[in-house]
């Protein structure tokens, strides 16, 4: 299989140059788990861990490996991961539970559906959260509105409408995996090379969907529960596809803990309509909260702007805030364990325990 086939171009092709000198090779991540790496190159590679030097010299799960990446690879009688190259695009969240980390989706990706469903789980407000880890990861979004066959003709406008008010400058495309409506919209971004990947919560059909664009049944497929619409999680782990157009589909599990992960340019990207009008107020730091002359209260007093959009721009600002602090917390104190192990190692160096 050659290495284009799999998502190589110029990007990768430059930065493996320094490396071709140790004679590694490149393969992609098509699958992960728990320090497992399911990898593929020009020929077939297997199963693959990180060597001894990479997983000590790794301070951060960023170092690691993830689905869609490329790696370099060496080793005689098993494959092992030496290098990570640099990324093209990186989605990721905090990873879920009370720690501060960050937990990696999918490296490399070109375009990212967001998959939501037009039934009871319909939600522009998480659409916009999603839209925030897509605008930082740096791939491009697109609105996959999927379960149109179970709305009235009628409806479908409106609730389109919904979404646009939230996401003005994202396609937008009404489907049904089901029912084989609309498929033909996402044609253009599935093209050979291409890396797709489909995010979105528990029961709004990415399965359906996976299997739909392969022509063929991989992913397990579950009922919905008929009163919330709620799905349970019928993919368990994060594989890569290629598909028959040549693109490459990633299929993620449902998340149904989304927690952001990032700086507020993510936050910027997706309510460009605030920050528009915020150029406006009269005081640079208004914090659009009731200070005079604000441009932002003011185009929700006259209907330019709903109000729940600026609600739902300060819960996800201070989210944003909050971990900025936590991120700092644990910055310093990873700093302070840094320093310590330095200093016991010195402490045992022969050039430095001279009596």
């Amino acid at each position: 299989m050659k290495l284009q086939t799999l998502g190589w171009d110029d990007f990768f092709a430059q930065r493996y140059l320094p490396f071709q000198s140790e004679g590694w090779f490149p393969a992609r991540v098509m699958q992960a788990q728990r320090g497992l790496y399911h990898l593929q190159g020009e020929s077939a590679i297997g199963v693959a861990e990180v060597s001894g030097r990479f997983g000590h010299q790794a301070t951060q799960s960023q170092d690691f490996p993830t689905v869609g990446d490329w790696v370099l690879v060496g080793g005689e009688s098993a494959p092992v991961i030496h290098h990570v190259l640099p990324r093209k695009s990186l989605f990721s969240r905090m990873a879920p539970g009370s720690r501060t980390e960050e937990q990696l989706i999918a490296a490399n990706v070109d375009t990212v559906f967001l998959v939501s469903g037009l039934d009871h789980d319909f939600n522009p407000r998480r659409i916009e959260r999603y839209l925030v880890l897509a605008s930082e990861s740096g791939a491009e979004a697109v609105i996959v509105l999927n379960k149109m066959d179970q709305v009235e003709p009628e409806q479908l406008p409106e609730l389109v409408a919904a979404v646009q008010a939230v996401a003005p400058h994202t396609p937008i495309h009404p489907i049904s995996a089901h029912a084989d409506q609309g498929l033909d919209t996402l044609d253009p971004y599935l093209q050979a090379g291409k890396t797709v990947a489909l995010l979105g919560s528990s029961g709004v059909g990415k399965s359906t969907l996976t299997n739909h664009l392969l022509g063929r049944r991989v992913q397990a497929i579950q009922a919905v529960r008929a009163d919330d619409s709620k799905g349970r999680h019928t993919t368990t782990g994060r594989s890569l596809f290629l598909l028959p157009s040549g693109a490459l589909l990633l299929d993620t599990p449902g998340m149904r803990e989304l927690q952001l992960w990032g700086t507020e340019d993510g936050l910027g990207a997706t309510f460009e309509d605030i920050e528009a009008l915020a150029q406006d107020c009269r005081f640079r730091d208004c914090r659009h909260e009731g200070e005079p002359g604000c441009a932002v209260a003011a185009a929700i007093a006259d209907g330019r702007l709903g109000g729940d959009r600026l609600t739902s721009y300060h819960k996800l600002q201070r989210e944003l805030q909050h971990l900025a602090r936590q991120q700092d917390h644990q910055a310093q104190l990873a700093e302070k364990r840094r320093w310590k192990q330095i200093h016991k190692s010195l402490r045992y160096h022969p050039k430095y325990n001279q009596r």
